[in-house]
């Protein structure tokens, strides 16, 4: 995962064609500590675009950094240009598909917990890559409701998640969107992540939505 400083090397393609990073991207990417993975292979066909300009990484559940989350799948995100970029308007703004084998329960407090569970292994997992000091650190506390079913939904949900900008080294909110895909797949089920730390009024929030509008996990 891009900020999990770790890499996945598996002999594996996924239907999906991914485009490398520019050396540009490339060296912000090595600046913070970030390292590439390859694709992976999802067990069943879905679509996630990828917006011009942005990088992508995949892994495989479950996550090494947040056992707690017992599901089988793959995690596939979409990072904007100015993710890494403190100065930038982009900054922790990104987006990312939970591709997952079955049909999980899911609901607002199952969420929660693993959002918990995720950003806080996550965290955790750079404040000792980067030796951050103990005076630095703060909660993670993800706090997640139900919201109106949006078009394309099965449920919708929404929240924020307290934690460590482990970049900047200051305490950062994300804002989050979280849509369970009504996909007709069978034996898949597709939840999909919008970040940002901007309010959901900020013109970011366009793009964050175009790629959930866009999704497509029908067989």
């Amino acid at each position: 995962m891009k900020h999990a400083l770790q890499n996945i090397s598996l002999p594996l393609t996924v239907f999906i064609l991914l485009v490398s990073c520019n050396s540009n991207n490339t060296n912000a990417k090595n600046n913070i500590g970030i390292n590439n993975t390859e694709s992976l292979k999802p067990s069943a066909p879905y679509h996630l675009d990828i917006p011009t300009g942005w990088t992508t990484e995949q892994m495989l559940f479950p996550i090494d950094f947040a056992p707690q989350i017992t599901y089988t799948g793959i995690e596939d995100l979409r990072f904007t240009h100015g993710w890494g970029d403190v100065a930038s308007d982009e900054h922790w703004t990104y987006a990312f598909l939970w591709w997952l084998d079955g049909k999980p329960l899911i609901d607002a407090n199952i969420l929660q917990e693993n959002l918990n569970a995720y950003y806080s292994g996550l965290v955790k997992r750079n404040i000792i890559q980067r030796t951050i000091p103990a005076f630095k650190v703060v909660p993670t506390i993800a706090t997640i409701t139900k919201a109106p079913t949006m078009q394309g939904d099965t449920a919708t949900y929404s929240g924020t998640i307290k934690m460590l900008d482990y970049i900047a080294q200051v305490p950062i909110i994300l804002n989050c969107l979280v849509h369970i895909k009504n996909c007709t797949t069978k034996n898949n089920t597709a939840v999909f992540f919008e970040i940002s730390p901007k309010p959901h009024e900020h013109a970011i929030w366009q793009q964050l939505n175009k790629l959930n509008d866009d999704i497509k996990c029908s067989e």
